[in-house]
């Protein structure tokens, strides 16, 4: 990504400012940060952070961090815009918009900061909660962003031919786990996208499984693998549902193709103008056919980009159109409590008359 393009993606937000009425929006949730600057796409952990942005409605935008930051962000930002803070970020931040804006409305990333930060930030300023306007942007990824998520993908493609080798009898699920991150690195990942879930038989009910005792896989038993990788900052996720041994239980194979079934139709619904909910619902409706709606518990997909889980989603509840260069999972999955599951998962990009599998 070149200093432009985050350039142009402050703009675009200014235009979202402009109609909310701010005059300033504080970004204080890592992946957008990194977004809008290039700057630290994680915080170190849940209670610390690597710092924020003020975007300004008059394009005076500033890169607020702590000494630890200092030249980091002076690579990436004018260094005259480069605000350092020592002690409490909140409240020295609060000296800083006050300077700024003390009777203007500045945005604020609620959901993101706890009730304690806004409560010693807020003192002399107008804050309004301003949720979700960096997501928009995010969620209609553009060329390069497509480019790489698709990088990502062919390397979680590559990891995927790869990982029969070790789904063997007398292994187990976190050897398999560790097995999968080590794969990734050593073929360029620079991490996971999130923890691998490898999950035995009844294991594999539980569609975010994770192992207090890791399950050796035996022969005629059934694995489900959910995993992705982190490649030049972009994510991948994939599932897929294997049978380890000779010819698989019965019940298996009718399981594993109503799955398989129920993401060919959901793949032929999308297409810009769909909405998440609508998709959603073609599983749905398929599994209900087949009488097993009750056993498929969760979303049918989600956003991929910087972040594992974005926007736009494929549920219930997800009422926004689909437009091009938005990218999903599309992850049907069916779960039999005490005996076992099965999920199959794709990536696709909207286009322009309908869309692409990763």
């Amino acid at each position: 990504m070149t200093r432009e393009t985050f350039e142009a993606r402050r703009e675009s937000l200014r235009r979202l400012m402009y109609d909310k009425g701010l005059a300033a929006l504080l970004i204080s949730q890592p992946a957008n940060r990194f977004y809008l600057s290039g700057f630290e796409l994680h915080d170190c952990q849940c209670n610390e952070s690597s710092g924020c942005l003020i975007i300004t409605a008059d394009g005076k935008d500033w890169l607020c961090t702590d000494s630890r930051y200092e030249e980091a962000a002076c690579q990436l930002w004018p260094s005259e815009r480069v605000f350092i803070y020592k002690g409490s970020s909140s409240e020295t931040l609060n000296g800083l918009l006050k300077g700024l804006f003390r009777t203007a409305p500045v945005g604020i990333e609620a959901e993101h900061l706890s009730w304690g930060y806004v409560q010693r930030l807020e003192s002399g300023l107008s804050l309004e909660a301003a949720d979700g306007l960096v997501e928009k942007l995010r969620a209609v990824k553009d060329a390069e962003e497509i480019r790489l998520i698709e990088a990502s993908v062919a390397l979680n493609h590559k990891m995927l031919e790869w990982l029969p080798s070790i789904l063997v009898p007398g292994n187990d699920e976190a050897s398999a786990a560790w097995a999968i991150e080590k794969f990734y690195r050593e073929n360029g990942a620079s991490e996971l996208a999130f923890p691998s879930i490898v999950a035995k038989d009844a294991n594999a009910a539980l569609p975010h499984y994770a192992p207090d005792e890791p399950a050796v896989f035996t022969e005629d038993c059934m694995v489900l693998v959910d995993e992705g990788c982190r490649l030049d900052r972009y994510c991948s996720d994939m599932t897929r549902t294997y049978w380890i041994g000779g010819r698989p239980e019965p019940r298996f194979t009718e399981m594993l193709e109503r799955v398989q079934e129920a993401q060919r139709r959901a793949i032929a619904a999308l297409r810009p103008g769909i909405t998440g909910r609508e998709v959603h619902k073609v599983a749905v409706d398929y599994f209900a056919s087949c009488g097993m709606d009750a056993y498929f518990t969760h979303s049918l997909g989600h956003g991929v980009g910087l972040e594992t889980h974005e926007g736009p989603r494929l549920s219930p509840r997800a009422v926004e159109p689909l437009v091009p260069g938005n990218i999903v999972t599309i992850e049907p999955g069916l779960y039999f409590p005490g005996w076992g599951g099965a999920r199959w998962e794709h990536m696709a990009v909207i286009t322009e008359d309908g869309c692409r599998v990763l």
